[in-house]
């Protein structure tokens, strides 16, 4: 009886390592799941209300949650492209770089961005140095277009998954309880995994509002040479940009006033440039400095603190790449909750009188 015991313990320790290395090499895409997941998870129960299916209702949930992301994505890409082309032909950038021998200059002279206009520019040669470089660099294009195409597919159907069936895996986990402390480790990390979560996307939306209206109300009052361009489009990316720890928010609004003053400068209207640095005041103080002191502890978890969430979010893209933005609040959250849960439990203290205590500075979700 103990040497097939030893067999099967042995056989799930080569299973387990298999399934670990597996989930190490897609943790990326993984970790975005479990975000979006916990994100969408009380929008999913709330559209129960509607009598629909548990289908319909976790598509529902990753569609208006990745649809608008994706558009939003799609769309500014689109005005890029139309907005730096508008840039060439406006101000000389083809002489300056050398038209002869770049790609500025064969854009420069697309005079008719249409499939027929694009069609000409191919059967010209116009295209052909573009062309040229894409089968260069072929492999590489492919291999990242694939990597990306990969781990969108993982993260929407592990979402998609654990939205329907969160729950059985959740209840399967706590068929090894014992003593209750898995219990209670389980269901406290489940509720503040959704509430700090949940609360970012709530952070999102907040500061993308803030973000518009500050936008818009600037150009009201800004010179039509120093507007910003797409008040709503600009506002929408800060919003998503507050993820980002550290820089944030800055990484739209200061290229933003840098865009805003370039014709200003060409032209010769310095006095105008007054105007762009009130705007880099307004975001830094209304959007960017505010919103985070007010809201950031509104939309924060039950009990995990603001001050070692924050730490979270600046030292995990440091430690563990980009997808660490995602994973590293993830680890704060179940390492925390274990400390004041099942550790207290197996150092025989009792956790309702050691518990945790939220300073009264900083209001909750559930407050909100």
């Amino acid at each position: 009886m103990d040497e097939k015991r030893f067999v099967i313990a042995l056989f799930g320790l080569a299973v387990g390592a298999l399934v670990g290395f597996i989930a190490y090499r897609f943790v990326a895409p993984l970790t975005v799941a479990v975000f979006l997941y916990y994100s969408t998870r009380r929008l999913f129960h709330r559209l129960e209300r509607f009598r629909l299916p548990a289908r319909v209702r976790a598509m529902s949930a990753l569609s208006l949650i990745a649809v608008p992301l994706i558009g939003l994505l799609s769309y500014t890409m689109l005005l890029l492209v139309i907005e730096a082309r508008r840039f060439i032909e406006q101000y000389p950038v083809a002489e300056t770089v050398g038209a002869e021998n770049s790609w500025v200059g064969d854009l420069a002279e697309l005079s008719n961005p249409t499939f027929d206009g694009i069609m000409q520019a191919y059967e010209s040669g116009q295209l052909d140095p573009l062309i040229n470089f894409a089968s260069e660099q072929a492999t590489l294009l492919a291999s990242t277009l694939s990597g990306l195409v990969l781990s969108l597919l993982i993260t929407i159907v592990v979402t998609y998954y654990l939205l329907l069936d969160g729950s059985k895996f959740h209840e399967w986990l706590l068929t090894f309880d014992d003593d209750a402390v898995v219990r209670e480790y389980l269901e406290a990390v489940d509720a503040e995994l959704e509430a700090v979560l949940y609360g970012n996307l709530l952070n999102v939306i907040a500061i993308s509002i803030i973000a518009v209206v500050a936008y818009t109300g600037y150009n009201v009052i800004a010179p039509e040479l120093v507007e910003v361009p797409y008040p709503a489009l600009a506002g929408a990316l800060t919003g998503v940009a507050s993820l980002i720890p550290v820089i944030g928010m800055k990484i739209v609004y200061l290229p933003l006033a840098a865009v805003t003053a370039v014709p200003a400068a060409l032209g010769d209207e310095i006095s105008a440039l007054v105007y762009v640095a009130g705007f880099l005041v307004l975001a830094a103080i209304v959007v960017d400095t505010i919103p985070d002191i007010v809201l950031r502890p509104y939309f924060s978890g039950k009990t995990t603190h603001v001050g070692l969430l924050m730490l979270a979010y600046i030292f995990g893209p440091v430690v563990f790449g980009f997808h660490g933005l995602f994973l590293a609040p993830i680890v704060l959250v179940l390492a925390l909750t274990f400390a004041d849960t099942a550790l207290i439990r197996l150092l025989g203290g009792d956790p309702e009188e050691v518990g945790p205590e939220v300073p009264r500075g900083q209001r909750q979700l559930d407050e909100f």
